[in-house]
């Protein structure tokens, strides 16, 4: 029996009614190149490999990566850190599944977002306040930085909560499973999207701030006219296009 290891943020799934949903979710087809991240015991794993031809799996521990690739030798094992592996190298699109650990999974979703280009869609288990995060709107109280980095990237669909008898052992947490495709071609894409990256920090990085003094290192007071701005909003209340129209204002300017 595998002791969960708690560097690894090892809680594994253990209820077949979400393994179910999940794959429901994801409906793969035969053809489709299915990159499963945090394997684990292999409760997706299986399912997978009946359903598809080409499988890989992306598992740091060694001890799991052994026992998953006796059990399923048609399985492409990857012994690596998900957060050191190249989601691009494939040649073709990959569709992205798993139970990500929870304690990388700020960092591995913008690896991702790194890749979105060869990425067909991503179907993941996170910690729920993550998801929220994510999918959260403008003026939620969940709207963050991570919202618009990843909206601006990703369509974002909150797919259903999982609670934490649906893992062993059981996280303190509640889970949630979200869906992200990837946008192509970009609705609003940033002019430099360093820049646009720098400018959604520096708002949200003191988010009772006021645009005004937020942007004050981008912005004069006379540009927030220009660009249709309530100086004395707040960064929760403005959406991913306003934050490159920002972004791109100050390029043009400084270009």
């Amino acid at each position: 029996m595998h002791q969960p290891r708690k560097r690894f943020g090892q809680n594994f799934l253990v209820d077949d009614s979400v393994v179910a949903a999940i794959i429901a979710a994801l409906h793969p087809q035969r053809g489709d190149l299915i990159v499963e991240i945090g394997p684990g015991l292999g409760a997706l794993t299986g399912p997978l490999l009946a359903l598809v031809d080409e499988l890989h799996a992306v598992e740091i521990d060694r001890d799991l990566a052994a026992s998953l690739q006796r059990r399923y030798p048609r399985l492409a094992l990857h012994n690596c850190d998900a957060l050191k592996f190249d989601f691009a190298r494939f040649g073709r699109k990959s569709r992205i599944v798993g139970n990500l650990p929870y304690n990388i999974s700020t960092p591995l979703l913008f690896h991702l977002e790194s890749c979105a280009a060869s990425i067909c869609d991503i179907h993941v288990m996170l910690q729920k306040e993550v998801v929220d995060r994510i999918a959260a709107t403008p003026a939620d109280s969940d709207y963050s930085r991570l919202s618009v980095m990843l909206q601006y990237r990703f369509a974002v669909e909150k797919l259903f909560d999982v609670g934490p008898e649906a893992f062993d052992p059981r996280p303190r947490v509640e889970s949630a499973v979200v869906r992200l495709i990837p946008r192509h071609p970009l609705p609003w894409p940033a002019r430099d999207e360093a820049l646009f990256a720098q400018v959604v920090g520096a708002t949200f990085a003191q988010r009772r701030k006021t645009l005004r003094n937020s942007l004050r290192a981008y912005l004069a007071p006379a540009d927030f006219a220009m660009l249709g701005l309530d100086p004395q909003g707040r960064a929760q209340e403005l959406g991913v296009a306003q934050f490159v129209a920002i972004a791109d204002f100050v390029a043009t300017r400084a270009g």
